[in-house]
C-alpha cells in the first residue's frame, strides 16, 4: 500500500504544476503484462526458449543476427512485434492524460520503451520521445540509407526456435530490414526519427521555460541498470522540476522530490485518489 503522505506529497506536486513530464522505464509496461526482462531469469521466464540456448536479452537484443542469421534475429523482434500490437495499455496510461486535461497542463512524454504504448493510449505522436527508437519502425541492416519507415510487416514465429518464417527486406536495396531500435553494440542504428523527438521535446520544454511554468515529473518504472530515464527525471529535477519517482524496488531519491515504493499503475491510482480528496 502506498503511504498516504507520500501520495498526497506527488498529488500536491501535479496540482501545482504547470507541465507535466512523464518519464518511463520497462516497469510502466508490467501492469499491461508486458515482461521487463528483469535479469537473466525475468528475461529467460519470458522466453524460456532462450533458457536452453544459453542467451541473455543482451545476448538476443543484438544487431549482429540481422547480418548473420535474420530469421533468428526477426524471431525475438517479430515476438515482441506481435506482442505489443496485442497489448492493450494499463489504466495508469488514461490517468495521467486525465490529469493533463483536468489540470490544463501541457504534457510530454520521454520513455526507453520501444513499444510504442503511449501513442497506442492517447498521447499525441508529437508529444512522446523514444529514446532507445521503436519497434514500429523499420530501417536497413546495413544501412544502405538514413530511411526509416513505418512497420506494416507481419511476422510469424516459432515459438519452439524462436525464428521467424520469413525475413523483411529493405525496400531501397532489397537486404535485410531491421526495427529501428538501438541494441547493445549497435553502431548502425539510424537515430534522426529519435532527434527530432529530442528537438521537439526541447522546443516545448523552451516554450514552458518562457512561460515561467514549472514542471512535474512522474518517473514510472525506470530502474538502475540502464538509468537513462532516471538521469533524465534527475537532470530536469535539478533545474527546478519536482520529480515523483514510482518504482517497486528503486524509488529512492533525495527530498524534495518523492518516492514511491509501489508498481506504475498502483501508485498512479493513489495519486488519483490523492487528487480527488
Amino acid at each position: 500500500m502506498v503511504p498516504a503522505e507520500a501520495a498526497a506529497r506527488a498529488a500536491e506536486a501535479v496540482r501545482t504544476a504547470g507541465a507535466l513530464v512523464v518519464t518511463a522505464g520497462a516497469g510502466m509496461g508490467v501492469d499491461s503484462g508486458l515482461p521487463d526482462f528483469r535479469g537473466d531469469e525475468g528475461f529467460w521466464n519470458a522466453y524460456p526458449p532462450y533458457r536452453r540456448l544459453g542467451l541473455s536479452f543482451v545476448d538476443a537484443a543484438n544487431p549482429e543476427h540481422f547480418e548473420g542469421d535474420p530469421a533468428f534475429g526477426w524471431g525475438f523482434y517479430g515476438h515482441r512485434l506481435n506482442l505489443y500490437r496485442a497489448t492493450v495499455p494499463h489504466p495508469g496510461f488514461a490517468l495521467l492524460r486525465g490529469w493533463a486535461a483536468r489540470f490544463g497542463l501541457p504534457l510530454f512524454a520521454v520513455t526507453s520503451n520501444v513499444d510504442g504504448q503511449f501513442q497506442k493510449a492517447g498521447f499525441p505522436a508529437d508529444a512522446v520521445v523514444e529514446v532507445h527508437g521503436s519497434i514500429h519502425h523499420l530501417q536497413c541492416t546495413t544501412p544502405c540509407s538514413d530511411d526509416v519507415w513505418e512497420n506494416e510487416e507481419e511476422v510469424e514465429v516459432d515459438e519452439e526456435t524462436m525464428r521467424a518464417s520469413r525475413v523483411p527486406r529493405c525496400p531501397r536495396c532489397g537486404g535485410v530490414s531491421r526495427p529501428n531500435i538501438l541494441m547493445f553494440g549497435d553502431y548502425a542504428w539510424v537515430p534522426h526519427r529519435t532527434h527530432a523527438q529530442r528537438f521537439a521535446f526541447e522546443t516545448w520544454r523552451a516554450e514552458q521555460r518562457a512561460a515561467r511554468r514549472r514542471l512535474a515529473v512522474l518517473e514510472l518504472g525506470a530502474g538502475t541498470a540502464i538509468p537513462t530515464i532516471r538521469l533524465t527525471s534527475e537532470g530536469l529535477g535539478a533545474q527546478g522540476a519536482r520529480v515523483v519517482r514510482i518504482n517497486p524496488r528503486e524509488a529512492q531519491i533525495a527530498s524534495p522530490h518523492v518516492s514511491i515504493a509501489a508498481g506504475a499503475l498502483e501508485g498512479l491510482r493513489a495519486v488519483d485518489a490523492a487528487l480527488g480528496a
